[in-house]
């Protein structure tokens, strides 16, 4: 019992010992587990410590990334608004006052007001549509609104050409007085004002302006003038801005017509600016809201708050409006020539009459012109700088691109001191030409003689075609080409411009050239012959008026600005003309007829030469250039058609003596035969040395190419010191030429003395040229040896080419007053007066003979009723 007590004992004993063993180590593993557990907690906490820094991270640089990004994209946004407002608002549309200045734009421009502002330091523009867009309703506070319509009413002002914007102000609480800085402008028309009451009235005017536009300028081809406009590159209304300034309730009516130009005005160029009226929203109204500070606002930029600009400075705004003012006075600059050309060159027929447009009317509309049966001839009269030299190349430009140089034909004549002609024929540094124009004439103010052989050509050309008229038994030039289609049948147009030079004298000139005048303009009609006169005042022309028949068929009256006669006395629409602007009236000047005409800029070398290069590169090719008369230049022998042809010829013809050019419509010399005839020698008068050696030196050089070198003999006599190196000079040119002076002239007289008194005629040619003839030394021995020489010489092939220094000195030569002067056959006139050559002139009279400076007088009995002008060829 004992045993097995102690065994139970033993037993428990190693039960507990086992218990303690396992509990022990149940611990130790417990223990174990905790600070595993306890470790693994601390990495735990430790990653989501980790774990949360580095999401605050991720979300810190994400939150940073965004915010970059927003502020790259708001600078990128505001820089691109900055730039679209630049454009949209560029010049004076959009520039600050500081340095503002008018600047006029092809198209309307948006208007600046102040600056948008955006939560970014760049500058972005607050701009609103206006012309060719809408209306404006200014509201808010009245000195930012006031400001707010000055600064918008400049701008418009200065993005518009002047004239091209006009403002009407309704002011009837100040009277006026909130446009006051703009008043410079109502002078030129530009601003006008409406008194208190006059609301009424002016909505009615705007609404019949509306309508007006779209029934005759529209003309349901456009929807607006700003269609208009880009369609065709002009604007033939201005735009007109109403600017109405509060008036408190409006009536039923006055609602109506307001509403009315609020849909339809800015079509038509009628925007209004209101302030102080109320206004419902509506399409193409901008509603600004006027505050100081950041709280203004408007309707285009929603919630965003708008920083109002200051108004324009009181400066600049007198400065603009000023030279607006100017530049309105002065008149609208004009449009550009190619508004006048055709699309296509030369596709128009004459045969009925020449029409063209010579410009725009004031409704835009273009306005022809017609040379035809009627009416046949054209008048233009306009003072200086009123552009009458621009109105004739506007009128040649648009006929000459209409017409093939086939179809019509310009002589032009210029008769004051100028070349506006000249850029019509080949020059030094262009040498295009127009092809229609046959001859040109410039600097011929001095000249009147050309002007006659014009006409006279005139005359002789209306003879040729009324000839071929009466052969196909027709009675115009349309019936002639139609019998004749291969006939060469343009058009003429003749353009005398101040032609009053021409008709100014009371001469022999004068009544020829109005003889002509009066029967080329009642002729001319039917065979195709136009005339275009213009001049400065052609009021007192006292040869014009005074033949009322000649008057009558100029029915086609063209009035510049302040033109005087032109128009009836009753009809004064050219005094208020402004500049680049005519009045054109093909009813002989009866007011119903006047139709204004706004001229396009003709004048400019640049536009007017690429028009004339187009029509010459488009020129038949056997159409060659015009003849150009110069009444300032010299002309030079080596360039005369008629000397080139000079040559040797077979046979002994007659030889031809050159004097120098005709003054004639055609390119010709003067001539003198010198025949087997008495009295066949030449006689120089005057004391011009240089012109008297010219004239002599042409006849020496002429007479020497029609000889071959050995074919005739030349003897040179020179008697005036001044006159020696011309002489020596064209000594040294001459074949075969024998110098003589004072010393040896007696060799000279008696041989050619003999020679002419031989029997049998001398074997070639005897030319004799006698520098200062009456210094001949010798005394009555010489004298009667030349004598001799003058009267029997020509027959036996002696000729004598002298230069007599006075006309009585020649008298003198042939033997006295008493003595007969059939031995001068043909003479040359300087500085001779007329009455001094009555006894060298055929009949009782003298010839009408002024001398004047490089020009002479030219007359051989065998084969001129009368003496001709002529220019000596220079050195």
């Amino acid at each position: 019992m004992a045993d097995s007590t102690a065994q139970q004992v033993m037993d428990i004993r190693a039960a507990l010992s086992h218990a303690l063993g396992a509990a022990e180590n149940a611990l130790a593993a417990a223990q174990d587990a905790y600070a595993n557990a306890g470790e693994r907690r601390e990495r735990v906490v430790a990653a989501a410590i980790a774990r949360r820094k580095k999401v605050a991270e991720t979300l810190d640089g994400r939150l940073h990334e965004i915010d970059d990004r927003h502020r790259k994209d708001l600078a990128a946004f505001a820089e691109a608004a900055a730039s679209a407002a630049d454009r949209a608002a560029p010049g004076a549309a959009g520039d600050p006052w500081g340095d503002w200045q008018p600047t006029p734009l092809d198209t309307a421009a948006e208007l600046r007001i102040g600056r948008l502002l955006l939560p970014h330091p760049e500058q972005v523009p607050a701009l609103v549509p206006f012309l060719d867009h809408g209306h404006i309703v200014v509201r808010g506070e009245r000195r930012p609104g006031d400001e707010v319509v000055a600064g918008l009413l400049l701008r418009a002002l200065g993005t518009a050409a002047p004239g091209a914007l006009t403002i009407t102000g309704y002011d009837p609480e100040h009277l006026g007085g909130g446009l006051a800085r703009f008043a410079t402008l109502a002078p030129a028309g530009v601003l006008t004002f409406v008194g208190p009451g006059g609301l009424p009235g002016l909505l009615n005017e705007l609404v019949d302006h509306v309508r007006r536009i779209n029934e005759t300028v529209l003309a349901g081809e456009y929807t607006s003038l700003r269609e208009l406009a880009a369609a065709t590159h002009r604007r033939p209304e201005p735009w007109r801005v109403a600017v109405l300034l509060g008036a408190g309730e409006l009536s039923r009516p006055e609602q109506t017509q307001l509403q009315r130009l609020l849909r339809t005005g800015a079509a038509a160029g009628v925007h209004l600016i209101i302030q102080g009226l109320p206004v419902q929203a509506g399409p193409g109204i901008e509603f600004i809201t006027a505050q100081d500070g950041d709280h203004a606002g408007m309707s285009s930029a929603g919630a965003l708050p708008v920083r109002l600009d200051d108004g324009p400075p009181q400066a600049v705004v007198a400065a603009a409006c000023r030279r607006i003012a100017e530049a309105v006075a002065a008149g609208p600059a004009p449009v550009a020539l190619d508004s006048l050309l055709p699309q296509e060159l030369w596709k128009e027929s004459s045969a009925t009459g020449l029409t063209a447009p010579l410009g725009d009317s004031p409704l835009g509309v273009p306005v022809t012109v017609t040379l035809s049966d009627y009416p046949p001839h054209a008048l233009i009269a306009g003072p200086s700088g009123t552009g009458k030299t621009n109105l004739i190349y506007a009128w040649m430009g648009a006929l000459a691109a209409r017409y093939s140089p086939a179809e019509l034909a310009f002589y032009l004549l210029d008769f004051k001191e100028g070349v506006s002609f000249a850029r019509f024929a080949p020059g030094r540094r262009d040498p295009s030409w127009l092809p229609h124009v046959r001859l040109v004439g410039v600097n011929v103010n001095n000249d009147r003689e050309f002007g006659l052989a014009l006409l006279r050509f005139l005359g002789e050309e209306l003879r040729r075609r009324a000839d071929a008229a009466k052969r196909y038994e027709v009675t115009n030039l349309a019936e002639l080409r139609a019998e004749d289609p291969e006939g060469q049948w343009p058009r003429i147009v003749a353009v005398v411009d101040e032609f009053q030079v021409l008709l100014a004298g009371r001469d022999a000139v004068t009544g020829e050239a109005a003889d002509l005048l009066e029967d080329l303009a009642r002729r001319g009609r039917s065979q195709g012959i136009h005339l275009i006169l213009a001049s400065q005042d052609v009021s007192g022309i006292e040869a014009l008026w005074g033949r009322p028949a000649l008057v009558a068929q100029f029915s086609l009256r063209l009035a510049l600005p302040r033109a005087r006669r032109v128009l009836p006395e009753t009809n004064n629409a050219a005094d208020s003309l402004p500049r680049y602007h005519a009045v054109v009236n093909a009813d002989s000047g009866t007011p119903e007829a006047n139709k204004i005409v706004r001229v396009p800029a003709a004048g400019d070398r640049d536009r007017w030469n690429a028009l004339q290069h187009r029509l010459w590169r488009s020129r038949p090719r056997d159409q060659g250039p015009p003849r150009l008369f110069d009444g300032d230049a010299r002309p030079r022998l080596a360039d005369s058609p008629d000397f080139r042809r000079l040559g040797p010829a077979e046979g002994s013809p007659a030889p031809v003596v050159l004097l120098g050019d005709t003054i004639d419509v055609q390119s010709r010399s003067a001539r003198t035969v010198l025949r087997r005839a008495p009295g066949r020698n030449l006689a120089v008068l005057g004391t011009r040395t240089e012109e008297a050696c010219a004239v002599l030196a042409t006849a020496g050089r002429s007479l020497a190419a029609q000889f071959p070198t050995d074919g005739a003999r030349f003897s040179l006599l020179c008697l005036d010191q001044d006159a020696k190196q011309p002489a020596a000079d064209l000594c040294a040119e001459l074949p075969e030429c024998g110098w003589y002076d004072a010393d040896n002239a007696d060799w000279l007289l008696e041989d050619a003395a003999a020679e002419s008194s031989g029997a049998f005629p001398a074997d070639r040619p005897h030319f004799l040229l006698i520098y200062a003839a009456d210094a001949l030394p010798g005394g009555k021995d010489a004298a009667g040896q030349l004598r001799t020489i003058l009267r029997q010489g020509p027959e036996r092939r002696i000729h004598v080419l002298g230069w007599w220094r006075g006309a009585g000195l020649l008298r003198d030569a042939l033997g006295g007053h008493a003595s007969r002067t059939d031995p001068i056959g043909a003479w040359v006139a300087l500085d001779v007066h007329g009455s001094e050559l009555a006894p060298y002139y055929p009949g009782a009279g003298a010839p009408a003979w002024y001398p004047r400076p490089w020009r002479a007088l030219h007359f051989d009995r065998s084969v001129h009723r009368g003496a001709e002008v002529i220019i000596p060829y220079g050195q």
